[in-house]
This record gives C-alpha cells, sequence and structure tokens, in this order.
C-alpha cells in the first residue's frame, strides 16, 4: 500500500510539472500590418521580439505572423529607411503598426539642454533618460579610461554582449541564416570594416546601438552599430 500511495504522489508531481513546463513552452500567434505615413504597405519589415531580431518579415501586402513565446513582452518592426518601431504584448494577438505616428520618428525632434546627457541613437541627439532601446555609452573624456591598452579593451569591459574578433565586432551574438552579423563601425561619420586602432586618449565617445537602436542605418546596421567619436574631430 505505501509503495502504491509513493508512487501516486510522485505520478502527481510529474503532471504537475509537466503541465507547469507546458504553460510556460507555450506560444502565442500575432498577427497585424505594417504602415507608412500614407497608409501604404511596407513590405520586407523584420519582426522582432524583446530586441532580437526574427526570420518573420511582412509580406507584400504589409502583413505578418509570428508566433511568440507567452512570455515576451515587446514586439517591434524594423524596417529599411524608416526606422523601428515597437509595442508591449501585453497578451494582444493583434498588434499594427503605423509609422506616420511612431515614437521613434517623435523623438528625432527632441533637443538636449546644456548639462543633460544625450546619446546619438541613430534618430538624432536624444536625451539618455528617454531612451527606451538598448544603447550604452562610453564617455571617452573620463580620466579613467587613459589607462585601457585600446578601444578594444574599453568596449569589451564596459559593454556588455559584445564579442571582438579581428577588428570584427558582433553585438548580443546577432546572427541571420547564414551566421554572425558584424555591428557596422563609424568613426567620425566615417564607415569602417574593422574596429579602428585608436589610443583611448583620443576617443570622445564610444556608443553602443543595440537591436532596434541601430535601425537608422537600414540593413547596414542589422547587427547593432559602434559609433565612436574622436577627440580630434571635435576640436
Amino acid at each position: 500500500m505505501k509503495i502504491r500511495l509513493l508512487f501516486l504522489i510522485l505520478l502527481s508531481a510529474f503532471c504537475i510539472n509537466s503541465i507547469t513546463a507546458q504553460k510556460s513552452n507555450k506560444k502565442i500567434t500575432i498577427t497585424g500590418t505594417v504602415m507608412d505615413a500614407s497608409k501604404g504597405p511596407i513590405a520586407n519589415a523584420i519582426i522582432m521580439i524583446d530586441d532580437q531580431k526574427t526570420n518573420s518579415v511582412t509580406d507584400s501586402k504589409g502583413n505578418y505572423k509570428i508566433k511568440v513565446k507567452s512570455t515576451a513582452s515587446k514586439i517591434g518592426v524594423f524596417t529599411f529607411g524608416l526606422g523601428t518601431s515597437e509595442e508591449a504584448i501585453n497578451g494582444r494577438t493583434e498588434i499594427n503598426f503605423n509609422f506616420g505616428t511612431t515614437s521613434v520618428q517623435k523623438a528625432a525632434g527632441q533637443t538636449v539642454a546644456p548639462g543633460e546627457e544625450g546619446v546619438n541613437s541613430g534618430y538624432g541627439l536624444v536625451k539618455k533618460k528617454n531612451l527606451t532601446t538598448d544603447v550604452n555609452k562610453i564617455d571617452g573624456t573620463n580620466k579613467k579610461y587613459a589607462s585601457y591598452s585600446s578601444i578594444t579593451e574599453m568596449i569589451q569591459r564596459e559593454v556588455s554582449g559584445c564579442r571582438i574578433s579581428g577588428g570584427s565586432v558582433v553585438i548580443q551574438e546577432s546572427k541571420d541564416l547564414f551566421g554572425s552579423i558584424p555591428a557596422l563601425i563609424v568613426v567620425d561619420g566615417v564607415y569602417m570594416d574593422d574596429l579602428p586602432e585608436i589610443p583611448p586618449t583620443s576617443v570622445k565617445s564610444i556608443e553602443v546601438l543595440k537591436g532596434t537602436a541601430a535601425a537608422i542605418y537600414g540593413s547596414r546596421g542589422y547587427g547593432g552599430a559602434i559609433i565612436i567619436k574622436t577627440k580630434i574631430q571635435s576640436e
């Protein structure tokens, strides 16, 4: 009798764990449309979940359909030329995007008052406290960075999620069907193939744009962006 009772207890515990696991792995389907300011459909817009790119894109009519985990909190749209837009999921199964009224476009018109820290998010200078996308900024004027041997060391120590190899930077293990996607590197407004060997003492700032923050650079910013400003350019 005791063995049978123990078996029933173990079976019940297994069933409860299985049900809990099924609930956590349960996916919901989200559909919607992506339109521009003139209500025209935007094709080939990339759907992003919690700032991570997916293989789902909009069709010629601007429609999309994607299955996401029930634990997902944000859905975003990455477009080439119009930037990005994000919405909280909050259990919704239909979410439409209209780039005529996106918060991202409104952010471009912001001004940063003297004394406030601004970040070049790719959409213009935005107040750091108002950023909703993932941006890390290194202030090169801080004396603590003078002890670093290279900007590679600065980025690796100060910014999480960056992998640097041979001058190529991969942010948050960004990938597509063909492998890792290196981040776009911009030095004083000039696109670079690799991370340059600039002395840390010559750097004014380094901004690392992750996920949707680099969308203004179009397909070049698919893997994020590293924006470097030197003190020489600022003089």
